[in-house]
């Protein structure tokens, strides 16, 4: 029998905790929901990350049931995704229900955190931030414009940007005073905080400046929530190696939708 769960607690425990189903839950608070059914769990939150998703854990006949009782619930503007093969089966055994697209789901916790120095090669190479650089930090409210910027010329396809619901804070690093790298606090679960909304300005890669903010704001979610994720392209190689570098673990992962 399909029975709904009701507190971030439950969920982690008939999930064995997995970072993926407890962060689309986001905490099972407003309107997200929750499902569990055999080895199987589902969880579902409207416009986290720019999408209404549902994640997925288990084995593929329970999740095919709470999927499709999951997308009967909340509507099919919902988007199951989760590991590839997982994906894959349950989405061959629904009807109307076709793949999206495949990407990344990277997670890390206090035991893998790389606890060397800020510096580190990132999406935009480079080992050294160089002298005129500052340390990453959290930026006040009035740098919003100036992300915008950055991200509209560096990463006009970020889901992450200024003033969009659930993108908490931003970290910047500096150099002569120009903002030159950020990242974002965005869609934080109470379990899981969610790096997102890396770019680099033009001129100033190749100095590892990504590296440093990407490696701040994990530390600082990790320290906050107790587990940090991101994703990322699968055909970002550059910034998967960064992500594995600072101790990110990778699965790979699909999505799938309604048709039509």
């Amino acid at each position: 029998m399909i029975r709904e769960l009701r507190s971030d607690g439950e969920l982690r425990a008939a999930c064995g905790d997995d970072d993926l189903v407890v962060w689309a839950a986001q905490g099972l608070r407003g309107r997200a929901r929750a499902w569990a059914l055999g080895d199987a769990v589902v969880s579902a939150c409207p416009g986290v990350s720019r999408r209404d998703r549902l994640g997925v854990w288990g084995g593929t006949s329970c999740v095919v049931e709470l999927v499709r009782h999951a997308l009967g619930e909340l509507g099919a503007t919902y988007r199951p995704f989760g590991e590839v093969e997982l994906v894959r089966e349950v989405t061959a055994k629904l009807d109307g229900v076709e793949e999206s697209g495949r990407f990344s789901w990277m997670s890390l916790d206090r035991r893998h955190l790389d606890h060397g120095g800020l510096d580190g090669g990132g999406p935009d190479g480079g080992l050294d931030g160089g002298p005129d650089a500052g340390e990453a930090g959290w930026l006040d409210r009035g740098a919003e414009d100036e992300v915008a910027a950055l991200l509209a010329a560096g990463a006009p396809h970020s889901y992450a940007v200024p003033g969009v619901d659930g993108v908490s804070r931003w970290a910047g690093v500096r150099v002569d005073g120009v903002l030159a790298a950020v990242a974002a606090d965005a869609w934080s679960a109470p379990s899981v905080g969610l790096l997102a909304g890396v770019a680099t300005e033009a001129r100033f890669r190749g100095r590892g400046l990504a590296g440093r903010v990407c490696r701040w704001v994990s530390r600082e979610l990790v320290a906050a929530h107790g587990r940090a994720a991101l994703m990322v392209d699968d055909t970002n190689a550059a910034a998967i190696g960064l992500y594995e570098r600072i101790g990110y673990r990778r699965l790979r992962v699909l999505a799938s939708h309604v048709a039509g």
